[in-house]
């Protein structure tokens, strides 16, 4: 795994990580508190970034989304880097303590107000090249994606959805036939943000 950080833009991210100040959001009274793990790792020279789709679930307002594993803060938590660690494990069978979490990104919200009032708290994690891991029943599929398709406008896309009888459109990436979109686009944004000169 040390020969992964040292790629340059491991090396770039975890650099910028340890040099800024996360922003906290301001929580309402009836906010929920969650995190979320941005999985990276190497492989053949090329950093890759770990995305889930959680699998269908009545009642569930994230339910068939593209995202980070992760999930709302436990009582047992001592922090919300632990409910991130925690919440890989439950759904990967990933244990990041034997990887390296290597900083926070700034505190993120849902937009739509018809979404439940929750602050996220994103973490960037680095595992190493031949990492195993074994999805849960939350979890539908996973999919390794390369920075540099990220960072490729061809895979940018937009998510269009009927709210309230309007169409709206969101911007994204496409992985596969899928699209990352809303707070896991959100938070994308800022991880390759971190790699700009």
């Amino acid at each position: 795994m040390e020969r992964s950080l040292q790629h340059p833009f491991v090396a770039r991210i975890v650099d910028a990580l340890a040099t800024r100040v996360a922003i906290d959001a301001t929580a309402r009274q009836d906010s929920r508190l969650a995190a979320v793990a941005a999985v990276m790792r190497v492989v053949d020279g090329e950093p890759e970034l770990l995305f889930i789709k959680r699998s269908e679930h009545e009642g569930d307002p994230w339910s068939g989304h593209m995202a980070f594993p992760g999930g709302r803060r436990e009582p047992g938590d001592a922090d919300l880097q632990q409910t991130a660690v925690r919440e890989t494990l439950e759904e990967l069978a990933l244990d990041l303590t034997l990887g390296r979490v290597v900083g926070r990104l700034d505190d993120l919200a849902p937009r739509n107000p018809v979404l439940p009032p929750i602050i996220i708290r994103p973490f960037v994690a680095i595992v190493s090249p031949d990492v195993t891991f074994v999805p849960s029943r939350e979890v539908a599929a996973t999919f390794w994606v390369p920075l540099t398709v990220l960072r490729h406008e061809e895979t940018r896309a937009d998510h269009e959805m009927i709210i309230n009888g309007v169409r709206a459109r969101f911007p994204g990436f496409r992985v596969g036939e899928h699209i990352v979109w809303g707070l896991t686009e959100r938070i994308v944004q800022q991880l390759l943000s971190l790699l700009e000169p």
